[in-house]
């Protein structure tokens, strides 16, 4: 049987997983294995894998807070929120050097790649996990409102419109790839050229013709990074069920890949139904 962490390990784990988290923001180069050795000397004999798993627990944390996490460390949700909430947020508060880190690096502008081949772009998209929280799991952490950083990035037009010229590229790809050169070059930059107000970012098309809506969210971040859909995007979304999909473009400014959601988004998503913040956990 496992021991539960003291406050002292839960505190030093902490602190590791922040410091990486801002050299990672900052674009400084970091070694994740050399930051778990030095924990070793902190911890009552964590093996590597009990240190790893707590620091997806912090990840879990840190997208709740509506922060960034560090790639690599998934996010794991099987932790007593409470105690890892107050201990993160409390560190937090201490490093302004990581708000401002967070801040500088979603506010970012960004630009679409050019790519000649889409093949390994697509995969498929997370999962939605049902499993019950812990016994806490009604913590909810005060500060959230406050700082939400995957909201900020959520409304920087430079990545979106980045996000959406990415997916025309593809759109016309899939297309040719297809041998429907026709099809490829009817495919339009429906928010560029009529505004936000259609629904849809994106207007493309299956290979028997018909008309696909695509809406596009960006995100400089992880896969499972929450998203966020307004009401007007969801209500046309439900009334075109057939024709529309979301596409969830990830990791944009490294290597960018997307995933597809057909049809509703509540099929495939959990969604807050004040904010309709999206999220597959």
């Amino acid at each position: 049987m496992s021991m539960d962490w003291t406050p002292e390990e839960v505190a030093a784990t902490v602190a590791a997983y922040l410091k990486m988290l801002t050299m990672e923001l900052t674009g400084q180069a970091y070694n994740k294995s050399e930051h778990r050795r030095a924990l070793h000397h902190l911890l009552r004999g964590r093996s590597d894998g009990a240190i790893e798993f707590k620091h997806c627990n912090i990840s879990a944390v840190m997208i709740e807070l509506g922060f960034p996490h560090i790639p690599g460390y998934k996010q794991r949700r099987n932790f007593q929120r409470q105690a890892l909430f107050e201990e993160v947020t409390r560190q937090i508060a201490a490093r302004p050097q990581l708000d401002d880190a967070a801040r500088m690096a979603v506010e970012l502008p960004a630009e679409a790649p050019l790519i000649e081949r889409f093949d390994a772009v697509r995969v498929e998209p997370p999962p939605l996990e049902l499993k019950v929280r812990a016994q806490d799991g009604a913590y909810r952490p005060s500060v959230l409102s406050q700082r939400d950083y995957l909201a900020r990035e959520a409304r920087n037009q430079s990545l979106g419109l980045a996000g959406e010229e990415f997916v025309v590229q593809y759109e016309r790809w899939r297309l040719t790839q297809r041998g429907h050169e026709g099809l490829a070059d009817r495919v339009e930059h429906t928010s560029r050229i009529r505004g936000d107000g259609a629904g849809y970012d994106v207007l493309s098309f299956e290979e028997n013709g018909h008309e696909r809506f695509i809406e596009v969210k960006t995100t400089a971040y992880a896969k499972e990074t929450p998203f966020f859909i307004s009401d007007g995007e969801l209500s046309f979304a439900n009334s075109h069920e057939l024709e529309f999909r979301l596409y969830r473009v990830f990791e944009f400014r490294s290597v960018p890949r997307l995933f597809e959601l057909r049809g509703r988004p509540d099929n495939h998503c959990r969604l807050d139904p004040t904010t309709y913040r999206a999220s597959f956990s």
